[in-house]
């Protein structure tokens, strides 16, 4: 992987989270894939669209993120992205602590990096 794709990406999921964090849910659409899977801690998944349906009627408030990578491995045109995700955040009216391993796909098409596929594992209590 050359070290510019390593970055693309880097800097691609700091604007993901920037842009939940900010309430700029256009630029969220404008980084996704349009077959997006966002799949939660809790099970549920939801397409872009369900996502951010979601996300505008406030269902979930996102109050801080902290998205430490582990690695990124780039295969052909996909990238995956091995982390966590650490965040504050309001679901449904109630304040949520998560604390999830998680991994983050990004398709290279004609345009540009896409967000397609989210997956967050819960990391146990100690």
């Amino acid at each position: 992987m050359t070290p510019n794709v390593e970055q693309t990406i880097r800097d691609l999921e700091d604007m993901r989270y920037t842009a939940v964090l900010n309430g700029n849910f256009e630029a969220f659409r404008d980084l996704s894939h349009p077959a997006l899977i966002y799949t939660h801690s809790s099970g549920a998944a939801d397409s872009l669209e369900s996502y951010l349906d979601k996300c505008r009627s406030g269902f979930y408030t996102y109050h801080s993120i902290n998205h430490p990578i582990d690695f990124i491995t780039v295969v052909d045109d996909v990238a995956l992205v091995v982390g966590e995700m650490h965040a504050e955040l309001t679901i449904n009216r109630k304040p949520v602590t998560l604390h999830n391993r998680s991994l983050a796909v990004w398709k290279n098409t004609d345009r540009s990096w896409r967000f397609l596929a989210f997956q967050p594992t819960p990391i146990p209590a100690s």
